[in-house]
């Protein structure tokens, strides 16, 4: 068993740490050693049974825990990269989180640092990326393509060969039409209906989807990562 660390302490992130104590009653994995969260009222404290270590300097150290991302919301769907910058990690420190009721199909690949919570469903010749949260009950079809940092709430289902680019955010029930493309840093509202490619950096939502502003996004985002 390797030791799991899970930057955050909210929701998405217990819901990675129950994802991974899951898979340990299948196969054990992970040795949970709790989260690390900047906000210091948290320190000290359990959240799902497991303690808050501290803030992110925990990290270092601890330099044979694996490590997963999992912070960000529709309000602040920028932050899981800007927090992987700060690590500036070697991919091999990152874990995979797959609960063990999400069905990974033929020829799938799942990056590092990424979550597949309980009822998603990947068809066949999908290829998620690294970071990439995706929620409860999604499903991803054949020849998807979803890029790091992404995020796909609970519900969303993917047409066969749509394409989410680097950071593209999905509310919840959205649906996206096969072949279509959602750029990269967009956000589609909840229940929105996307039937046509959506540009980079906006925001859409409705049935059928439209755009309804340009998204807020800092200026990094358009710098390369480090190696």
């Amino acid at each position: 068993m390797r030791d799991l660390v899970i930057v955050g302490a909210g929701g998405f992130a217990r819901e990675a740490a129950s994802a991974a104590l899951a898979a340990n009653r299948l196969r054990p994995t992970w040795r949970l050693r709790g989260f690390v969260d900047d906000d210091p009222a948290l320190h000290g404290t359990e959240r799902s049974g497991l303690p808050v270590l501290g803030g992110l300097d925990v990290v270092a150290g601890m330099p044979d825990a694996a490590v997963v991302v999992c912070v960000g919301n529709s309000r602040n769907y920028v932050v899981r990269e800007r927090i992987v910058r700060r690590l500036h990690l070697p991919t091999d420190r990152y874990a995979t989180v797959v609960h063990p009721a999400a069905e990974v199909g033929a020829g799938c690949t799942v990056g590092p640092g990424s979550v597949l919570l309980a009822g998603t469903v990947l068809t066949a010749d999908v290829a998620v990326g690294s970071h990439v949260a995706v929620m409860p009950q999604a499903v991803l079809t054949h020849d998807d393509r979803v890029d790091s940092y992404a995020t796909i709430a609970s519900g969303v289902r993917l047409g066969g060969g749509a394409v989410l680019e680097r950071g593209a955010y999905l509310g919840a029930g959205a649906l996206v039409r096969e072949g279509v493309t959602v750029g990269a840093w967009s956000l589609v509202g909840m229940g929105s209906v996307v039937l046509r490619d959506v540009p980079p950096g906006q925001v859409w939502a409705g049935i059928p989807a439209r755009q309804l502003r340009t998204a807020d996004l800092p200026a990094e985002l358009t710098a390369p990562l480090r190696s």
